[in-house]
């Protein structure tokens, strides 16, 4: 009788190391790890290896999950520059990119990324920003809208996010990669 709960508590650690390594948002891919770790400790409990038991359930769930936490919070944020609105310091993005942030966000909440928006005084500092690696994607409206049909200019450095831009984003500004200089460039 007590073989058959072993065998299914050790069934339970390759089916969750499965679910683990097929996780595509990371915040589920640390549930899944406290449930592995959680799993593993009581299979190392059941055995009798108790000292083992307490170092996986401290160590390798409870610490480990706590520093993944903190990594995949402070990866996952997409930083976006934007031009300040010289009318007021409480609202520093204009109304009329509004439409574009919204969309932004929703991208951006699609591929599990936070976005950050950073306002800069005048588009110097902003390019400037990008350049430095500051900020991820830069937004600013275009200097004569009426020639083309997406009001707005947005620049980013990494290629994954141009590459998502693309699809996502077309219909509603102009979009520019940043192409990285070269070594004899820098």
């Amino acid at each position: 009788m007590i073989d058959n709960y072993i065998t299914a508590i050790v069934a339970l650690l390759p089916l969750a190391a499965i679910m683990l390594t097929v996780q595509v948002n990371p915040y589920n891919a640390l549930v899944i790890r406290g449930i592995l770790g959680a799993v593993a400790a009581l299979v190392y409990a059941v055995l009798g290896a108790a000292d083992v038991a307490l170092t996986e359930a401290m160590v390798g769930t409870m610490l480990s999950i706590t520093l993944y936490a903190v990594a995949v919070r402070s990866s996952l944020v997409m930083r976006l520059g934007v031009l300040q609105d010289g009318q007021s310091e409480a609202k520093p993005i204009p109304d009329t990119a509004s439409p574009l942030i919204e969309k932004l966000r929703a991208v951006a909440r699609k591929y599990h990324l936070r976005l950050e928006l950073v306002p800069y005084p005048d588009r110097q500092s902003l390019n400037q920003a990008l350049l430095e690696k500051e900020v991820h994607v830069t937004c600013v409206a275009q200097s004569s809208p009426l020639e083309t049909s997406q009001p707005y200019q947005t620049m980013t450095r990494i290629r994954r996010l141009h590459d998502i831009f693309q699809t996502e984003l077309s219909a509603l500004t102009t979009l520019t990669y940043l192409t990285p200089p070269t070594s004899g460039e820098q």
